[in-house]
């Protein structure tokens, strides 16, 4: 069984040039680079951008054969990055292979029996392709636990109240939900974060783990909150720190079950998650560490 992690890589236009990104692509390297067996689930293009795509995935050992080889366009996504290093992104979608999702090629859990489906970021929210996947997670639901990242893009869809409507339909069939401060903040003004985990917890979902930037994580359970600190790094950008932050969720989920992530467990998990995003942190774009960068760092 591998693991699935399903939305889109595209090509983020850097200030210094164009380099693959997109969140659920950025997970899917980060566990691929901790030595699990992933499969990714996307549209890739025939195109320049997409080859490079491609090419960069496979190089960090990550699995397409589930992904689908489309002739439309790469989706591209136009960085711009402010004092702290923090992004912004203008995207291109309409009419890519990034967002071209169909019944046809998706592949069937009941036959393959993933271990886990991670999924988010744009595809959950960009039609007809969404109301897709969305049936489609319905069935991996049966087979394996879901784990939903929302990584809210206000840019691509401003509606706050349409927004949290899709956000909400997707938390409402997740085991773990990994979400940005920021996310709920812009989601929920009127809601505190606690708040806002809390409810999704009461309403079915196992763990909610919040991300806060440098002021570290907490999770969420039913039986409480683990709170940890985050990494001291010089931060260089933080692209694809918190699709690390999912891997290692992930990969705590493969450890030791949706049911084990509370307590201690959940604590040392989300320790890990922080000191694995400072890694990412403190290099140039989405370079998640390796395993053997990871304990290195663990262990000072």
């Amino acid at each position: 069984m591998s693991i699935w992690v399903c939305g889109e890589v595209l090509i983020d236009i850097l200030p210094t040039g164009p380099v693959v990104g997109g969140g659920p692509a950025n997970t899917a390297k980060a566990l691929a680079r901790l030595g699990y067996d992933v499969d990714f689930i996307d549209g890739i293009s025939s195109d320049e951008f997409g080859a490079s795509a491609r090419k960069e995935l496979l190089r960090d050992g990550v699995g397409l054969e589930l992904s689908l080889a489309s002739e439309k366009p790469t989706c591209t996504a136009t960085v711009t990055l402010d004092s702290k290093g923090s992004a912004s992104y203008e995207f291109l979608i309409d009419g890519t292979a990034t967002f071209d999702f169909n019944a046809s090629w998706l592949p069937d859990p009941e036959r393959l029996k993933p271990s886990v489906l991670h999924i988010g970021t744009l595809v959950t929210i960009i039609e007809p392709g969404a109301s897709v996947l969305f049936d489609w997670t319905v069935n991996v639901g049966e087979f394996a636990p879901i784990v939903f990242d929302p990584n809210i893009r206000p840019s691509v869809m401003g509606d706050r109240e349409k927004y949290a409507a899709a956000v909400e339909k997707w938390v409402g069939i997740s085991a773990v939900v990994k979400v940005s401060d920021d996310d709920i903040n812009w989601l929920y003004p009127s809601e505190s974060l606690d708040a806002v985990a809390n409810r999704w917890i009461a309403n079915g979902v196992r763990c909610v783990v919040v991300t806060r930037g440098a002021h570290g994580l907490i999770g969420f359970t039913e039986n409480g909150m683990e709170e940890v600190d985050g990494a001291k790094v010089v931060v260089v950008d933080t692209v694809g720190a918190g699709d690390t932050v999912g891997a290692i969720v992930v990969e705590g989920i493969i450890k030791h079950s949706v049911q084990g992530l509370q307590g201690h467990v959940l604590n040392e998990v989300l320790h890990k998650a922080a000191i694995a995003a400072g890694i990412t942190c403190s290099r140039a774009g989405a370079q998640p560490p390796r395993t053997h960068e990871l304990l290195e760092a663990m262990e000072k």
